[in-house]
């Protein structure tokens, strides 16, 4: 038997902020009943990144009838909220896992969110094949509203069922978180690097196409994106996300494909191909054979799409304070954009109290450092003491989420 690893990450539904001394409970889904872990977690609402069994790793490697990963179930209780209970948490060999939680205040339960079961993963479930769609929308046609460049949204806003079901929830998401979320949902986190970034710049890509193009609202629909496999990809509410798609998707968010005199991003499709065959897509079993193979990104998407598939970058970034800077700050570098990350660093420091607060000076001494270093621990980045695209982007993306909390959640 194998091992992966879980960490549960715990903050309040209302504002974003961590919840210290959350009990913690974690069972196998299959024997709820037998607790096999039981964790606290600390003034970042996180718990101790702990050990539990998985399946071998080689059945997340090659197609099979076998499920390549265990299920657990997570009981969260805290003072002043509802428990949570959260089944099917998928745990994968060498794979570190990330379960978020968001807990209700007693004060704010009523009708509040019933327990989370997540379903099985797309690529050993049984789900619906994509609809065939082509990859370029048509442009000008009459009363069409299509956006004048490539932004990356702040929030996506996804119809979790089929988009003619109008009694599906829509959930406000942010971009990265789903991103992640579908990524986690529909390939396996111990794919070589190189195939998971295939894989997230496809999801991206498709997304964007459906944003680029105003897709869903105008055909009169309030929402970006649904949660059907027949349609788009596979969002699931409340999953578990892995650390190795999620340094991914932070280190290239702002990517996106593109064809040549081509101005909307590619609607990439794919499929599983083990399940469902379709020529002229990426099949996701493949894109992890070409990474095993050597395969870069690149080449492994042009396997699929063709030689003029090229990977291309938004002109902005919806929804935060300021821009990267282009280069990384580190120790020596000063100015604006160091006092800047600065001032959102030192107020993120007033509810992770885990960051020392730091003075925003415009000076990126040993200080500021220890503080990006804090943060970047907390947060799952390689921890390095520099402010990169990553880095600047999550401090950012923190930032927002705790300081605009009526405009994210209106």
């Amino acid at each position: 038997m194998a091992q992966g690893y879980l960490q549960v990450d715990v903050v309040s539904d209302t504002n974003n902020f961590p919840i210290t001394d959350a009990k913690i409970s974690i069972a196998k889904t299959e024997e709820p009943d037998t607790i096999l872990e039981e964790l606290t977690t600390n003034s970042s609402g996180q718990t101790e990144n702990i050990a539990l069994d998985a399946p071998p790793l080689e059945l997340s490697l090659n197609p099979g009838e076998a499920r390549p990963y265990a299920e657990y179930t997570i009981r969260i209780v805290a003072p002043g909220y509802e428990p949570l209970v959260i089944s099917g948490s998928e745990i994968l060999a060498e794979s570190t896992s990330f379960q978020g939680a968001r807990l209700i205040p007693l004060s704010q339960a009523e009708g509040a969110e019933e327990d989370i079961v997540i379903p099985d993963h797309t690529l050993y479930g049984s789900f619906p094949p994509k609809i065939a769609e082509s990859e370029i929308k048509p442009m000008g046609e009459s009363g069409e509203i299509v956006l004048s460049r490539v932004v990356v949204p702040q929030t996506v806003v996804v119809h979790d069922g089929v988009p003619s079901d109008s009694s599906a929830k829509n959930y406000y998401v942010p971009y990265r978180d789903y991103i992640k979320n579908v990524a986690s949902s529909e390939i396996y986190a111990t794919w070589p690097q190189s195939s998971i970034t295939a894989n997230v710049l496809a999801i991206m890509s498709f997304t964007l196409n459906r944003v680029y193009t105003e897709w869903y609202r105008n055909k009169g629909y309030d929402f970006t994106i649904t949660s059907s496999t027949a349609y788009d990809h596979k969002w699931i509410f409340g999953r578990n996300i892995y650390e190795s798609i999620s340094v991914v998707v932070d280190d290239i968010f702002d990517s996106f494909l593109s064809r040549p005199e081509v101005k909307q991003p590619i609607l990439t499709q794919y499929c599983d191909g083990r399940q469902v065959t379709c020529p002229g897509w990426m099949t996701q079993w493949g894109s992890c054979d070409l990474g095993e193979r050597g395969y870069s990104p690149i080449e492994i998407l042009r396997y699929f799409y063709g030689d003029d598939m090229y990977i291309n970058t938004a002109e902005q970034i919806s929804g935060i304070p300021a821009s990267w800077p282009g280069e990384n700050l580190t120790i020596g570098s000063s100015g604006n954009k160091v006092q800047q990350i600065q001032e959102q660093l030192d107020t993120v420091a007033t509810i992770y109290t885990a960051i020392p607060r730091i003075r925003p000076d415009g000076i990126y001494g040993q200080a500021t450092a220890n503080a990006v270093e804090a943060f970047q621990s907390i947060f799952g980045l390689p921890v390095t003491g520099v402010v990169d695209f990553a880095t600047w982007y999550k401090i950012s993306h923190i930032y927002v989420g705790i300081t605009r909390i009526a405009e994210l959640n209106s």
